[in-house]
């Protein structure tokens, strides 16, 4: 049986991971390590869970980490990859507003004034342990590099990759602080429309930056423009 400190270890590494993968997704420009790097992210979260899982010994865990394992490490990414391979354009090299090397010091920014703000929240509320403290401020701050990804990114593929990555956040954010059984509900519901939206790039076209994308949209008719409405 392996003991509570050697699982405590196992999780701080896996902390570390999630922050080396946050920070690959919101510099990289190649897009094809991008699947790659966020799979290896949402399989950290798979072993978080089943390091939690025999501290705690609850199996909501092990309901977390299949769903997690089945949907974020192998059908999502399997499905980007693959349409992946019939395009042509493998680099997102154009950002707005912020630089690689500025993103990640405003990342580094936010995770302070993360930490210093759950600091004082939690000082007058009884935290079971410093680990779950970190893996809130973790989780929070992978929801926040999310959003920078996409808001600095221009390729539609890109964005959703940040909006998976949010979600990553609030998966670890709930193993930590929340109730179980409502991160299940919430993976199965932010899945599906993930699936559904990944589809829609599928046909309108995932090589787009936004701009592009919302013509194409116009030109199928799924779009339609207030102006030209009136």
């Amino acid at each position: 049986m392996i003991d509570q400190a050697t699982m405590e270890s196992f999780i701080r590494i896996l902390f570390v991971c999630v922050i080396i993968t946050a920070a690959y997704i919101l510099s990289t420009r190649n897009l094809l390590s991008l699947v790659s790097v966020y799979a290896i992210q949402s399989l950290s979260l798979v072993f978080l869970a089943l390091a939690l899982y025999t501290i705690e010994g609850t199996t909501v865990l092990l309901a977390i980490a299949a769903i997690t394992f089945a949907s974020k490490v192998l059908i999502i990414p399997y499905f980007i990859a693959t349409i992946q391979e019939k395009i042509r354009i493998k680099r997102d090299i154009e950002f707005h507003f912020l630089s690689p090397t500025s993103s990640l010091l405003v990342s580094m920014l936010l995770m302070l004034v993360v930490y210093i703000a759950l600091s004082r929240i939690f000082r007058e509320t009884a935290v079971r342990e410093p680990l779950f403290f970190f893996g809130a401020v973790l989780g929070i701050s992978l929801m926040l590099m999310g959003m920078m990804v996409m808001f600095s990114r221009k390729r539609a593929i890109t964005k959703v990759l940040g909006f998976l990555s949010i979600e990553n956040g609030v998966l670890l954010f709930g193993l930590f602080v929340t109730e179980l059984p409502l991160i299940i509900e919430f993976l199965l519901i932010i899945d599906l429309i993930i699936l559904v939206l990944l589809t829609t790039i599928l046909t309108v076209g995932i090589d787009s930056t936004l701009e592009d994308y919302h013509k194409r949209l116009h030109q199928f008719h799924l779009w339609e423009d207030p102006e030209e409405n009136r």
